[in-house]
């Protein structure tokens, strides 16, 4: 072993022994599945508590065993002849019955997926849901997420045209058609939402995304890794910013589609309602108004009153 390995060794070995001390006080119940967050990226993400639980635990079943063991190794953490269950996207509702006999004999499952906190995007929602339904404990013990830190650094929460919240649309549709409809779809979300996307198919998300114009969208790739980038920019120039250097394709992405400006909106709809009273009656204008803008028939119709009225009466 080398001697910058040999360091790196030493140091987790430190941060388990510091991962007992801080945490083994706290009650980690038997008979309970334990979904536990892991790195999406960097291995240095992992908490203290999940690296004292993985020591814990009596299973440990994971999305994939290899990636799950070679991650353990990485940290030094030997589980000896603890068993190893797959619980995958392909094998979950099957799986579930294998944790529930484990759970039954009163041992801790720690359940985790390939990065990041599962049962999100990754497996485990129908994990966690059969062994709620079995009356067994789940225990989250939180982590690193591509959500929450591409979040962060979108800087949303501050937009003042923001409507409170998030919206989590994860992986739109692989087919075109479908992932069009998603996208205009999101266009009157006036809350921000958050993305996901592989790198095979980012450029075609990105065609579907520039649809949506001048709205902000914020692009973290490779995040937390060596070569994280994370950019803003409006979603009509996402295409022409992947195209300008080939890495801008590699990577995992997590994008975040900045809130909608309404009172931008707002005024565009009346733009619109104007410009057709001018020429239709008001009826048939708020038809098209509403066909066009996708605004309830019944709100137009009273916005275009008010601006007959606005324009019709008298002035001094």
């Amino acid at each position: 072993m080398s001697t910058h390995a040999s360091a790196i060794a030493a140091d987790f070995a430190t941060a388990l022994r510091g991962a007992r001390e801080a945490a083994a006080s706290q009650n980690y119940p038997p008979a309970a599945l334990y979904v536990v967050a892991t790195p999406i990226g960097n291995l240095a993400d992992m908490t203290l508590r999940a690296l004292h639980l993985l020591q814990l635990a009596d299973v440990v079943a994971c999305e994939d065993t290899r990636h799950t063991q070679a991650l353990f190794r990485a940290y030094g953490i030997d589980k000896g002849a603890a068993p190893w269950l797959a619980v995958h996207q392909h094998n979950e509702a099957q799986a579930v019955q294998r944790v529930l006999d484990r759970l039954t004999l009163g041992q801790r499952v720690a359940y985790v997926s390939d990065a990041g906190t599962p049962a999100i995007s990754d497996p485990g929602a129908r994990l966690v849901a059969g062994v709620r339904q079995a009356g067994f404990k789940v225990v989250p013990i939180p982590g690193a997420s591509s959500v929450t830190t591409v979040l962060s650094a979108a800087g949303v929460g501050a937009d003042p045209s923001a409507q409170g919240g998030f919206v989590f649309a994860g992986f739109l549709p692989s087919k075109a058609t479908e992932r069009t409809q998603a996208v205009l779809a999101l266009a009157s979300e006036a809350r921000a939402v958050v993305l996901l996307e592989a790198p095979h198919r980012i450029e075609a998300l990105a065609q579907a995304l520039a649809a949506l114009g001048e709205r902000p969208l914020t692009v973290g790739r490779e995040l937390t890794k060596q070569f994280e980038e994370i950019v803003t920019l409006p979603a009509s120039q996402l295409p022409h910013w992947l195209a300008t250097d080939a890495n801008h394709t590699r990577g995992e992405f997590a994008l975040v589609l900045h809130p909608a400006d309404t009172s931008s909106q707002t005024q565009s709809d009346s733009r619109v309602l104007r410009l057709l009273l001018a020429e239709l009656p008001l009826k048939t204008a708020v038809k098209l108004a509403a066909d066009i803008t996708g605004e309830p028939r019944n709100a137009l119709y009273q916005q275009a009153l008010a601006l007959k009225t606005d324009t019709t009466e008298p002035h001094d």
